[in-house]
């Protein structure tokens, strides 16, 4: 992910978290807020201390990371997104992993749709 595509401090965490809205599953919840002044998307992961120690945490930061770069193009623009890991999490596969992640955003309204 590119520096300017991540969310970087409290504030703007804060922020999504306070006047955006949110959907959740077993492994994830995603919260969005819709900002019209990013230019595309920005992201940031939140994985708490009880899921792991740091090697664990960081592991599912990255893994998340690289999920949304894959899917970069089709995810729509000018929204802010905070994924928070829960434990469910860490016993799926990249490929689950990856569904999951998709699942949220799709049930969130945040895919681009499709042939336009």
């Amino acid at each position: 992910m590119q520096k300017k595509l991540r969310l970087r401090n409290r504030a703007e965490f804060t922020r999504v978290y306070r006047h955006g809205k949110s959907f959740a599953n077993r492994q994830l919840v995603l919260y969005w807020f819709h900002k019209r002044d990013v230019e595309q998307f920005r992201m940031g992961v939140s994985v708490s201390k009880k899921v792991g120690n740091a090697v664990v945490r960081n592991r599912m930061r990255r893994l998340m990371k690289e999920i949304v770069r894959h899917h970069a193009g089709e995810i729509v623009d000018h929204v802010d997104l905070v994924f928070i890991v829960r434990k469910g999490a860490l016993d799926l596969e990249y490929k689950e992993l990856e569904k999951s992640v998709l699942h949220v955003l799709r049930k969130s309204s945040l895919l681009k749709r499709r042939g336009r």
